[in-house]
């Protein structure tokens, strides 16, 4: 855990704080944020990694960069980069839960402690991480909170059933936590990506040759943090980039559940 130099702790700093930080989605968040000349506190759990990419967007952008090397699906890890956070000056002002992991496979093929792993980090650390957080915004009447969920979570994906499970509850708990907070002066919004180019995909292919995704529907993630920003500072509850997903998301509200899971099923199956 370190500070980059010429950095001062005697003031409070207003910080975005992205979880998930040293690729895919949660690196191109960073670059949108640090455009939009808001300071950042940056936590994975590689500490090379991030400050790296610290030092990086500290010299193209001119913002002040906190790093955090941390693995936030450990008991207390939320509370513990609180604790860091505030040994370091920092107040987050906008906090962009992307931190998660995936497998993809049949659900007795992949092992019951891998299945914890996805619940303890995408659901219970998340969680964890808006009750150390969003009380402080509540109390200072400011702040947005961005949690990354997953076109996945609107409906059952064979193949995917812990991680699309995980992140139904994300977009569940986002949108109600949209209506808790309305007029309070903090804003939460669900960003539901499709299939993404990052790192977690990269590893679902590499383990699983079956698995063939066409290029047209993998999208950037420098195009999903764009949009995904936008409706960040918009306050927007939920934001499913590109029109594609858009669509698949509309028909799969407007189809019987019955038989979105049957097409889950035949789609599915084949890549397991």
């Amino acid at each position: 855990m370190k500070k980059n130099p010429g950095r001062s702790k005697r003031h409070i700093q207003p910080a975005c704080l992205i979880t998930g930080a040293s690729g895919g989605i949660g690196l191109a968040l960073a670059h949108q944020a640090a455009a939009a000349g808001r300071n950042l506190a940056l936590v994975a759990r590689s500490e090379a990694r991030l400050q790296e990419i610290a030092a990086e967007l500290h010299s193209r952008y001119g913002v002040q960069t906190w790093v955090v090397a941390l693995d936030l699906a450990q008991p207390g890890a939320p509370q513990q980069l609180a604790r860091a956070l505030e040994r370091l000056g920092v107040e987050v002002e906008i906090l962009l839960n992307n931190a998660g992991v995936l497998e993809q496979g049949a659900f007795i093929e992949i092992s019951p402690e891998r299945h914890q792993q996805i619940i303890d980090l995408n659901i219970s650390a998340l969680t964890a991480m808006l009750g150390v957080f969003l009380p402080g915004m509540l109390a200072r009447k400011t702040g947005k909170i961005m949690n990354v969920a997953s076109i996945a979570a609107f409906q059952p994906v064979v193949g995917l059933a812990c991680y699309a499970a995980s992140k139904a509850y994300v977009l569940s708990l986002s949108e109600a936590l949209a209506e808790e907070c309305r007029g309070s002066g903090v804003t939460v919004t669900a960003l539901c990506p499709g299939i993404t180019d990052t790192g977690m995909m990269q590893y679902a292919q590499g383990k699983n040759q079956q698995l063939r995704i066409p290029a047209a529907v993998i999208a950037d993630p420098d195009t999903v943090a764009r949009q995904a920003w936008a409706a960040l500072e918009a306050g927007q509850a939920v934001i499913t980039p590109g029109l594609l997903n858009q669509a698949a998301v509309l028909a799969s509200r407007a189809t019987p559940k019955w038989l979105v899971r049957r097409i889950s099923g035949l789609l599915g199956r084949s890549a397991i």
